[in-house]
């Protein structure tokens, strides 16, 4: 199946955190062993929320190749790229902008969450509310047969697959819809209970290593009713058991009974944790230590997927201005 193109992308907001990994990072690994995959750092999104301060916009960047490559996306493999070096993206947003109905936008469900999640912030902006459109054409301009996703990210696909529709209909047929690849990540909270996010700041990066792991670890909140160690406890609303079910597989019914019988307390089960979770970062950090060695690999990872993307976007533009009737020459 490597003639069917997979696509998608992570922000560039900075180093990955275990949601990140569990949530997409994990499934593009086992997705570039079958598809011809473009994966790709969008730091063009980025500044959608975060346009105020860009002091770390290429740190943050170099921080999200490393850890691609230490979670085992193999350049040979996939195409690993960067957004804003594909200038083909910023014209076909351009003009699919041009016929994208506004009332598409406004009904997003991401946008009033995060106007209303991010409050603090100002980011009633043309490219907050504009960025379903980008997206469309990060999707689109490969052509992309299918986009890994969750449930909750359905509706993000589903205005692409409008958009596309809506441009085939009025010009010609050029975008294929894409189709959802369903995924059933596994859920981590962070450690405070809630989203795991930056925003938060409750995260367990990729890179965080055994002192700040097991700080870390040792801070998360656990059942606020249990007061003692004998106290009957409710594993089903912990944080630490939520951890456990992912990376302690084997050990989480027994840990599940002795938490409900008050027979194993909560400093010992977030001990048992930290072994587990650093067991399993260690080879992660072995191969971020590496490409850490020797940043020339982060621009050749780079430079080889920016040219795989070129020709592949040059193609599709070509298309899309004959079917515009725009290609003067």
């Amino acid at each position: 199946m490597k003639d069917m193109v997979v696509l998608s992308g992570t922000r560039s907001t900075g180093s990955l955190h275990l949601g990140n990994y569990f949530g997409a990072v994990e499934n593009w690994v086992n997705l570039q062993k079958e598809y011809n995959c473009y994966f790709f750092i969008a730091d063009w999104h980025s500044l959608t929320t975060g346009y105020e301060n860009t002091e770390n916009y290429v740190h943050n960047i170099n921080e999200v190749v490393m850890d691609l490559y230490a979670s085992g996306l193999d350049p040979q493999k996939c195409n690993i790229f960067l957004q804003s070096k594909i200038q083909n993206h910023a014209e076909l947003h351009l003009l699919l902008s041009m016929i994208t109905p506004l009332s598409w936008l406004e009904r997003c469900p991401t946008y009033k969450d995060q106007l209303s999640q991010l409050s603090e912030k100002d980011i009633r902006t043309y490219g907050f509310l504009g960025y379903p459109c980008l997206m469309a054409s990060d999707i689109l301009i490969y052509r992309a047969d299918a986009v890994p996703v969750g449930e909750d990210q359905l509706p993000h696909l589903e205005i692409t697959r409008e958009i596309a529709r809506r441009f085939n209909f009025m010009y010609q047929e050029v975008f294929p819809e894409p189709k959802a690849l369903l995924t059933k990540a596994k859920v981590l909270p962070g450690l405070d209970g809630r989203k795991m996010s930056k925003s938060y700041d409750n995260t367990i990066l990729l890179k965080d290593e055994n002192e700040v792991l097991r700080t870390k670890i040792m801070s998360m909140i656990t059942d606020p009713a249990r007061i003692k160690k004998t106290d009957p406890g409710h594993p089903e609303i912990c944080s630490v058991y939520a951890f456990h079910k992912v990376f302690n597989e084997a050990e989480a019914p027994s840990i599940c009974e002795s938490c409900k019988k008050g027979e194993i307390g909560c400093v010992a089960c977030k001990k048992n944790l930290y072994g587990k979770v650093s067991e399993f970062l260690r080879p992660i950090q072995e191969r971020r230590k590496f490409i850490e060695a020797k940043p020339s690999l982060i621009r050749e990872i780079l430079e080889k997927g920016n040219a795989n993307a070129k020709i592949k976007t040059d193609n599709t533009m070509n298309m899309v201005r004959k079917a515009m009737k725009i290609n003067w020459e």
